[in-house]
């Protein structure tokens, strides 16, 4: 059976632990596709503290663009995260909204439990940068995209899980 789960919230409001909480509940060997692509020593480290937490139940795939190449097909996945995800296809692509939203359509095709990891971003104040207005409107459509096929919404605030959908 196809579901899809998208847990949102802001940076530190707890979303990973969630996902992987649930993941989990529904899984004795659950997926965890990383979508990071990694910057430098400080983000390397919120990454290796991220692998620390899981434990040996997990199969752990790196993929920062194309989700779709894997086949999880019956599995219990949890992709974290959406805004990681698309920070690389605004790097990659003249059109990373469309892009994004067809490389989702394609890798949710298969009978799976997808648990979608993403962030408010645009909760705050307007940028003066135009790049970061620009991320935040493709971050805004993107979360809406997922949020409007999704079987289940979570919003993560302070470490509770409020049930949006």
């Amino acid at each position: 059976m196809k579901k899809i789960i998208l847990i949102t919230g802001g940076q530190r409001s707890g979303k990973s632990t969630k996902a992987e909480e649930l993941a989990l509940q529904l899984s004795e060997n659950p997926v965890y596709l990383a979508t990071a692509h990694i910057w430098d020593d400080e983000f390397r480290e919120r990454v290796r503290k991220h692998q620390e937490r899981r434990g040996p139940e997990w199969t752990n795939i790196e993929e920062e663009i194309y989700l779709s190449k894997h086949n999880l097909t019956g599995r219990v996945v949890v992709i974290d995260c959406v805004t990681l995800w698309l920070t690389n296809w605004l790097q990659a692509s003249d059109n990373p909204l469309e892009q994004a939203k067809a490389e989702f359509d394609k890798f949710t095709t298969p009978d799976a439990i997808f648990i979608f990891v993403t962030n408010e971003i645009g909760s705050g104040g307007t940028s003066t940068n135009a790049l970061q207005r620009r991320f935040t409107d493709l971050q805004g459509w993107m979360n809406q995209y997922i949020a409007q096929k999704a079987d289940e919404v979570i919003l993560m605030v302070s470490g509770i899980p409020v049930k949006i959908k």
